[in-house]
């Protein structure tokens, strides 16, 4: 999808400072989609607490579960 935005320079610039990246449209998808996966994890938290498990975590502490 092709879209016009208006983005300070300094923003920019700074971003590319930060990441070496020179690709502006990998910047920005980049950014997007750090943007998302916060966004996912902050609904994954929010979580905390309201999900019921009948988990015994000790169970669980010390083993190699991969």
């Amino acid at each position: 999808m092709r879209i016009t935005m208006n983005l300070p320079d300094k923003l920019l610039a700074e971003l590319h400072a930060a990441t070496g990246e020179t690709n502006r449209t990998l910047l920005i998808r980049t950014a997007l989609e750090e943007k998302l996966k916060r966004a996912k994890r902050d609904q994954i938290l929010k979580l905390r607490g309201k999900v019921p498990l009948d988990v015994d975590l000790s169970d669980f502490r010390g083993r190699d579960l991969l």
